[in-house]
């Protein structure tokens, strides 16, 4: 893929620009070098990263494209309000049946219809608060010059350091699911560390329900532990797999864990160098902990968007944030791990992909050669905007 000195075409050659924008009108790409912040940030692992395969490599499983307002996998959408846009993500059953709350009206027939025609009346705002109460995603696309500089994860001290490891034979446990906190986890255990993944009983990780080739990529030479987290057994398991391990990645509320009674502060500060990393939507405090998020809706909230020729928003590439910030997770978890642990490493999807947009650009649009490719003109030439790969597995 290209180095990145030339951040469309690098974003071309990613996979990322083929789905990004309308299914009839051109590839486009965001105005900010996306790809040259991912290979910055690839790089501070000690193994080799292809940024251009998690961008783009579930897509290629999924046989994805381009398609504007809509998400690339379908579950999100692209909405306007009477004061901006927001990204809904009808991801589970129980967001589409939640629409009528949302709205306080009647769904009769397509949600989508019912979301769009109501969210035309509201502010952004209003449907921000009313998601975060029942539990959608919603995000707000902020303004023009209303996107903050962000880190892509932060260190909190918690509990002791000890002494700085060779990570290689290390246990990690991972707690998460779908796609970013797996994408962590399977990254560190390309260092050499041990990964073991739990899944309970009753509601194992909805990866297994897609393409198996994703599943199998991000989680190949890692042991599988499924527990029975409804019984005091099943706790019981859980806490002391817990207790072995030297770093826990989980990607749930704070709550969530809390109720199976599991707190980061107690186990980080238990044993000296220890780590668990936490991915969220929007942080774990304040009102923040209670919103839920999605790769799609996520990477909205952080200001990630193409603009059409009409200047209107479309997302970027698939589910975006959720790689975003699984390599961002890792780089932390390395980090605390070359500091001897003791921290909580704070993953905000929101952050991380904000941290990939410190850096303007020119957006620009392909177009089509006489042999019907796509092309992107930048100042570095044309540049071929490639499809999605699928992951070497």
């Amino acid at each position: 893929m290209t180095d990145g000195a030339d951040p469309v075409a690098a974003w071309a050659a990613s996979g990322a620009m083929w789905l990004t924008g309308h299914p009839d009108g051109p590839p486009l790409s965001p105005a900010a070098a996306v790809v040259p912040a991912l290979q910055a940030t690839a790089r501070e692992l000690p193994v080799e990263v292809d940024v251009a395969e998690l961008l783009a490599g579930r897509a290629a499983l999924l046989g994805l494209g381009r398609r504007g307002r809509t998400s690339a996998n379908g579950s999100c959408r692209l909405l306007p309000t009477t004061d901006g846009w927001v990204a809904v993500n009808l991801a589970r059953p129980s967001d589409a049946e939640s629409v009528g709350a949302l709205v306080e009206a009647v769904v009769d027939d397509d949600p989508w219809a019912v979301l769009t025609r109501a969210a035309a009346r509201m502010t952004g705002a209003d449907l921000v608060d009313r998601g975060t109460l029942l539990g959608i995603p919603v995000a707000e696309l902020p303004g023009p010059g209303r996107v903050a500089p962000a880190a892509a994860f932060t260190l909190h001290r918690l509990g002791e350091a000890g002494t700085t490891p060779d990570v290689d034979g290390e246990l990690v446990v991972d707690l998460s699911a779908m796609w970013a906190g797996p994408l962590c986890a399977h990254l560190l255990g390309r260092t050499g560390m041990r990964v073991v993944k739990v899944e309970s009983t009753r509601r194992p990780d909805g990866a297994r329900a897609g393409h198996p080739g994703f599943y199998e990529w991000l989680h190949a030479g890692h042991a599988s532990v499924t527990l029975d987290l409804a019984t005091a057994a099943g706790r019981t398991a859980l806490a002391e797999l817990v207790d072995r391990a030297d770093v826990v990645v989980e990607s749930s509320r704070p709550r969530a864990l809390a109720q199976l009674g599991i707190r980061a502060e107690a186990v980080v500060a238990s044993r000296p160098g220890r780590t668990w990393v936490s991915i969220t939507g929007y942080g774990r405090t304040g009102e923040a902990a209670h919103r839920v998020a999605f790769g799609d809706d996520a990477a909205v909230a952080a200001g990630l968007v193409a603009r059409d020729d009409e200047g209107l928003p479309v997302f970027c590439a698939d589910a975006v944030a959720d790689p975003i910030s699984g390599l961002s997770a890792a780089v932390g978890a390395l980090a605390s791990r070359a500091k001897g642990g003791g921290h909580l490493v704070e993953v905000a999807m929101v952050d991380a992909v904000r941290a990939t947009l410190a850096t303007p650009v020119e957006p620009a649009a392909a177009h089509r050669t006489p042999d019907g490719d796509w092309v992107v003109k930048t100042p570095t030439g044309e540049h071929p905007v490639a499809p999605p790969r699928p992951p070497a597995c």
